[in-house]
């Protein structure tokens, strides 16, 4: 019988010298693969993705002892993962010196020729469709469909009133629509 752990546990465990490592591997197992598709529906790359998710784990060691606790764990990990994400891109677009559309471009190009990405002909449509979408479009659909996070979760991670985010989301699902209609028709 497998024993759940939980993020009250884990602090609770993170705060203490002598479990502090044991507590940190636990969350570790807990959360890196979420974390991990997270970051790589925004960044695309799989190299990418875990150097990110790297970056984020290591804010997240250095950042722990400070955790409030005024919000959920996983909204806070989830802020930092897509920040260091959001950050990563633009850090990227800089050093290469190209816009946002040729970055989402690259980013296209990228999910095209990965050997990483095994997703079937539909699957990969509707990531060239995401890539489309203007980031904080992009950031809340995959956070709906992908997480199935409710609102009030992604307005903790955005810092976004839910208003605004479901306005997103809505525009987001239309836009995809239409790109998934064109690319099928073709």
């Amino acid at each position: 019988m497998e024993i759940i752990i939980t993020d009250k546990l884990l602090l609770e465990k993170f705060k203490e010298k002598a479990t502090q490592q044991e507590a940190f591997r636990l969350l570790l197992e807990k959360y890196n693969r979420k974390v991990y598709w997270q970051v790589r529906r925004i960044v695309i790359d799989h190299d990418d993705a875990n150097d990110v998710v790297q970056n984020t784990f290591i804010k997240v060691w250095e950042k722990l002892p400070t955790f409030r606790e005024d919000s959920q764990f996983y909204t806070w990990l989830f802020r930092i993962a897509t920040n260091e994400a959001l950050g990563f891109l633009q850090k990227k677009r800089s050093n290469l010196n190209i816009s946002m559309e040729e970055m989402q471009e690259q980013l296209s190009n990228q999910l095209e020729s990965s050997s990483y990405f095994d997703g079937n002909k539909t699957e990969r449509i509707l990531q060239q469709a995401i890539l489309t979408l203007p980031e904080k479009q992009r950031l809340v659909f995959n956070m709906k469909y992908y997480e199935s996070l409710k609102y009030e979760e992604m307005e903790a991670i955005l810092g976004t009133s839910i208003g605004a985010l479901k306005a997103s989301y809505h525009h987001a699902v239309k836009k995809i629509e239409l790109f998934v209609k064109q690319a099928l028709n073709q």
